[in-house]
């Protein structure tokens, strides 16, 4: 179980992810683009003031170093599916430590967005586990085609 202020981030996360949406921002290139940001992993580190900084200036911060790579027009994913892939996505790296680059390697926006109704009541570590056995077994299947 996360403490407080590890949860906190991943609500933050959730709401940046959601509030895309409002900006028209294309969904997939978004996600993709806040989690290969410097941002995404100055968020990743064990201590930086970027964690303690607030929504606002986390949001300030990821579009005044990638504003001109979103793009608007694209597929928009609903608001609670991106809320819950931004919380999850950072829930993720407090659980098993990997960096947000590794982890959207793993789980790509179109797996995490497919993932969302069979997978967004179950308690976060249940849904990381099972998308990362999704991984595993498509690596597989790969393998031995």
């Amino acid at each position: 179980m996360l403490d407080s202020f590890a949860l906190t981030l991943c609500s933050c996360q959730g709401e940046l992810f959601e509030r895309s949406l409002q900006e028209g921002y294309t969904s997939e290139i978004f996600i993709k683009t806040f989690m290969k940001s410097e941002t995404a992993a100055l968020l990743d580190k064990k201590y930086n003031h970027l964690q303690w900084a607030g929504e606002s200036y986390i949001e300030g911060r990821f579009y005044e170093e990638c504003g001109d790579k979103l793009e608007k027009g694209g597929e928009l994913l609903h608001k609670e599916v991106l809320h819950w892939m931004g919380y999850i996505y950072r829930y993720w790296h407090y659980y098993t430590l990997e960096d947000s680059k590794t982890i959207l390697k793993i789980a790509p926006p179109s797996l995490m967005a497919k993932s969302y109704l069979p997978f967004h009541s179950l308690a976060p570590e249940m849904a990381i586990d099972r998308l990362k056995e999704m991984r595993h077994l498509k690596i597989q299947e790969a393998e031995l085609a």
